[in-house]
Formats: structure tokens, sequence, C-alpha cells
């Protein structure tokens, strides 16, 4: 398996530099960091004793990587899990917090392995993902595609999101599918039918 730091470079890499999007609950964000992650954290980088944009600004990619490592893998326990599960794990849980282990149990649970859905990596979580046996990480990439497109479903503001403005697919879309075999990916023709309702 790649190191953690190389799975966090690359999400560093996907997440792509400063943007501040009006739509995107997230706010300010840099390198995948957010302005609410910044505070959180306390990192006042430019040292004027609040944490603003220019803060997110300032954020470099070896700061953002050091951000991820320390709190999206060791503090919720990636590596608990399955070595085929981590990386999109990790790469969801940057994504969505929390909500990156809630859909692995809501998954594990209907594949009856059941465990609780409250989003930390416990021992009944880790037990389950090992006991669920093969493919249990492809099967966390579909899942995890559906998410992005209930999300998108529910909150008309985030659909540019898994759907480009010609109406392939969007970022979310092709990020879950990073994570799959060529076979288990939507083609265009079936992404289309999918996000049709939204129009």
């Amino acid at each position: 398996m790649r190191s953690v730091l190389s799975l966090a470079e690359e999400i560093v890499a996907r997440e792509g530099g400063y943007v501040n999007d009006p739509v995107d609950p997230g706010g300010a964000t840099n390198h995948g960091v957010t302005i609410g992650t910044l505070r959180r954290l306390g990192l006042d980088l430019t040292g004027d004793g609040r944490v603003s944009t220019a803060d997110v600004r300032k954020l470099t990619r070896a700061q953002a990587v050091e951000i991820f490592i320390d709190h999206y893998w060791r503090r919720p326990g990636i590596e608990r899990l399955p070595e085929d599960l981590q990386p999109a794990v990790f790469d969801m849980y940057v994504n969505a917090g929390a909500n990156a282990v809630k859909i692995l149990q809501r998954l594990l649970t209907r594949l009856g392995r059941p465990c609780p859905d409250d989003g930390i990596i416990g021992p009944r979580t880790v037990a389950a993902a090992y006991g669920a046996g093969g493919g249990i990480a492809e099967a966390y990439a579909i899942a995890r595609r559906d998410y992005y497109y209930a999300l998108a479903d529910a909150r008309p503001a985030s659909r540019k999101y898994a759907r480009r403005r010609d109406g392939g697919k969007g970022g979310w879309i092709t990020r879950a599918e990073e994570f799959m075999a060529p076979q288990h990916r939507l083609s265009e023709a079936q992404h289309r039918e999918r996000v049709a309702k939204w129009d």
C-alpha cells in the first residue's frame, strides 16, 4: 500500500488551490483545508490574532498535508480499517468529515455486519469492516458515489459538484469513481439518466 504521506499528497493535488465559493458550506478552502478547520485548530498563519480568509490563502501544500495526516488520518484512526479501504475513507474524510465513516457504517450494516452509525472508527466498526470480506472497498466507493448523488438531490445548490455544466460527471462523482474498478463506474449515459430529474 502507498504511504499515508503519498495518500495525503494525492488528496492535496486532487483538492486544488484556493477557492471561496459562496455555495460551498465549507467556505474558503485551500488545498482542501477549510477556514473552519483552520479556526478549529487555531492556525493564525498571518499572525494578526484572528483566523480569516487571509490565513486560508497563506496555507501551503506542505501544511495541508500535515493537517490531513494529523487530523484526518491519525485522529479518526483510518489506519485501523482494512488496508484496501483506507485510501477511499481517508479521501472522503477530508471531503466530508465523520460522514465518511457513517457511510461505511451504514454500508456494513446493510451487508449484515451491524455497527453503530456514529462516525467513529471504534472496535465494532473495525471488526465489521474486517468481517465484510472482499469487495468492501468497491462497495464503499459505490456507496460514496450514491451519497453524493443523494446530497445533490436534496440540495440543488450542490448539484454543480455532481454534474458539470455540459451535463457530464462533476467532481464529486469522478472523485468517488477514482476509487472503484472501471466496470463499476457509470457510463456518461447512465450518469445523465441519474441526474435528468434535476432539470
